[in-house]
């Protein structure tokens, strides 16, 4: 990469135990440069009043006994001192054998200071001691501002690594103690105060609150947990006081996962970043031979002085620095890894979410994606003119509320969101594959399935069937049918907007479930999709995105990660779905933290922007050079069009500047 030596310390600032020491080595660097630039600056001005050339053009003269070894010295300490970093990184790339733009800076301005220091002990001809020290004084400055956006764009994962607080409360028997996150493991019992960061990941063993998890899974609303629900460390506690018992040690929760993820993200090298650098060493090359061959042309073939071919040559190899294609992808890189981090993308593998702009079909596993995966209530139906909606409920869900069934959960949910108050229960009885039976106020209830009904030669109500899709349980009041409710896996309400987004952008949708064909083709008729595998095994999920394939479609899959490994792992991109657990989906080279469709639409645009950002960039780190490079070289001299040395600095460090602000307008388009 050329531009190892200054940027690479964008990613070392990661490699540290959780990035800080990392972030401190980078700061330095930044530091280093800016009081670099400054001292150079102060230096640099006596150095211009010194200058011959300057005072000619000025009209002022400053001369005395040994001006010329003052301006010597001066200029060897901004040639030392401000140029260090670059003559190391020329050490550097040499040892490397990969000569880059600190070899194009470094000889630039030895060969400078070298003719500058030869005119002062004897050769004719005028020094370039001004042209040095402001060159050197630009280099540094460009490297001072693109190191600080460098800096910004790992900002975003500095921020997920201070996410974790970096004290817990550790209940022990009585007594709360303050440890360190760090030392947590699996099994400890924590708690977590109102407002408080959650330290570690965990299962609420008591208490219920509200918690922030927005910086983790891009959600902005906060998210309502009660006992035995799972939370994640990082996410900020709301009103409510949380007793938790820790399910991972600090090193291997949810965050600090997505922190290594992101951090190798941003390492890995894409295609385009592969593109950039071999563009970056064929300038250099280009550089230093168009360097030499305008002195030689200047100088021998067309007799000008050899101060002047020699600026000639400085001016080419400065402004032909790949210095903004060096930054042209690992800063869209960065940002764009950040950004998706905040938004719950997950990306693993760079070359993933690039190709994400070529996907041509989507297979969705149904099941958690386009649907909630629980059961919800559907719609209620009296059978009886006394008995309401509401008290069906209410009837049901004190049946249902000591069971974990699904259908149970769903049911309690309605009586909540009816805010029934919910009877008590006595002489509980269950009927094995049937249903449960109970007392309640007096009267004897049954919640029973249509098996039940048909069994005992009870007339099942007209027309109840409503969709395949729905699941339907009898409410029974002293052996009267009094009514019923019909459950369903609902489809998520972002589901028709994803499909709909990903059709806008010519992408196939299909669905792909182990669920029955009419289930399967009501949600697929429901969300407009382009069609659907029903009573799918497992293992022949992976024939199925063969096939696709064959016929030439770009393929992504998206799965839950368990029984959808070797399915995710054929798929031209593989999204692993769903928070917590799956984050280890190794097989997908993209993990989404949230269920939600719509994400994998965010996905696809923000890959097309990030690699259209890319693109962009390459365009105006090489372009600009088109036009910079004859200037330079002097195609237009007759005309009294120049670029002077400290000119093509201006405009190398201008292109990098223009090419770090076009990085950060990277934006994740959200589909909601």
């Amino acid at each position: 990469m050329e531009h190892e030596h200054t940027h690479n310390h964008s990613q070392h600032s990661m490699n540290a135990p959780m990035g800080m020491a990392g972030h401190n080595h980078h700061k330095m660097m930044v530091d280093d440069f800016k009081k670099r630039f400054y001292i150079t600056l102060i230096i640099t001005v006596p150095v211009m009043l010194l200058s011959p050339m300057i005072q000619l053009w000025f009209h002022f003269s400053i001369a005395f006994k040994g001006s010329a070894y003052l301006l010597l010295s001066l200029s060897t300490v901004v040639f030392f001192y401000g140029g260090m970093p670059f003559l190391k990184g020329l050490a550097d790339e040499l040892k490397q054998r990969a000569l880059g733009m600190m070899t194009l800076i470094a000889v630039a301005i030895t060969a400078a200071y070298a003719y500058s220091v030869a005119t002062v002990f004897g050769l004719a001809g005028m020094d370039f001691f001004w042209e040095l020290c402001t060159l050197i004084l630009i280099m540094l400055l460009g490297h001072w501002i693109e190191m600080k956006s460098v800096a910004g764009a790992s900002r975003e994962l500095e921020l997920l690594v201070q996410l974790m607080p970096s004290d817990a409360h550790m209940i022990m028997g009585e007594m709360i103690h303050e440890v360190k996150t760090d030392s947590l493991k699996e099994g400890d019992l924590i708690l977590i105060k109102s407002g408080e960061k959650v330290a570690a990941d965990g299962i609420i063993l008591e208490g219920e609150s509200y918690l922030n998890e927005s910086m983790l899974t891009g959600e902005s609303v906060p998210v309502k947990k009660i006992k035995d629900d799972k939370i994640i460390a990082g996410s900020i506690n709301g009103s409510g006081s949380l007793k938790v018992t820790v399910t991972h040690s600090s090193k291997d929760s949810y965050l600090s996962r997505v922190i290594k993820l992101v951090d190798d993200a941003q390492k890995t090298k894409s295609k385009t970043q592969l593109l950039a650098d071999k563009a970056a060493k064929i300038l250099t090359i280009v550089a230093l031979v168009a360097g030499f061959s305008t002195f030689f042309f200047w100088w021998l073939v067309a007799k000008e002085p050899i101060v002047f071919a020699l600026e000639r040559m400085v001016t080419v190899i400065v402004i032909c620095c790949p210095h903004a294609l060096g930054l042209a992808v690992p800063l869209v890189v960065a940002i764009s890894t950040s950004l998706s981090a905040k938004n719950g993308l997950l990306i693993k593998n760079r070359t993933a979410f690039e190709n994400a702009r070529k996907i041509t079909t989507i297979i969705f596993d149904k099941t958690g994606t386009l649907t909630y995966g629980k059961f919800e209530v559907a719609r209620i139906v009296s059978l009886t003119a006394n008995i309401d909606e509401k008290e069906i409920v209410r009837i049901a869900s004190a049946l249902e509320q000591n069971s974990e069934h699904p259908i149970a959960t769903g049911i309690i949910a309605k009586a909540k969101e009816f805010s029934v108050a919910i009877p008590s229960v006595s002489s509980f009885n269950s009927l094995t594959g049937k249903g449960i039976e109970a007392v309640v106020e007096g009267k004897n209830i049954k919640v029973v399935s249509p098996g039940y009904l048909k069994e005992n030669k009870i007339a099942l109500p007209e027309n109840y069937s409503g969709t395949n899709a729905e699941t339907i349980v009898f409410v029974i009041i002293n052996d009267e049918l009094a009514g019923y409710i019909a459950l369903a896996d609902k489809i998520r309400s972002e589901s028709a907007e994803a499909i709909r987004t990903l059709h806008e952008n010519n992408i196939k949708s299909l669905l792909l479930t182990g669920d029955n064909a009419m289930v399967a083709k009501s949600v697929s008729d429901e969300l407009k999709m382009d069609g659907f595998f029903a009573e799918v095994l497992p293992h022949q999920k992976l024939e199925k995105i063969k096939e696709l394939q064959n016929k030439g479609e770009f393929v992504a899959m998206t799965g839950d990660g368990v029984n959808d490994a070797p399915a995710l792992a054929q798929a031209d991109i593989g999204i692993a779905v769903g928070s917590g657990s799956d984050i280890a989906a190794e097989t997908a080279g993209i993990v989404l933290v949230n269920s939600n469709p719509q994400d994998i639409a965010s996905l696809i645009l923000f890959g097309k922007a990030t690699y259209k950002k890319m693109i962009q960039n390459l365009i105006w780190a090489t372009g600009y050079n088109v036009i910079a490079l004859p200037l330079a070289a002097g195609v237009l001299y007759k005309w009294n069009i120049m670029l002077s040395p400290a000119m093509g600095a201006v405009l190398m460090s201008l292109s990098t500047i223009v090419v770090a602000i076009n990085a950060k307008m990277l934006k994740v388009k959200s589909v909601k």
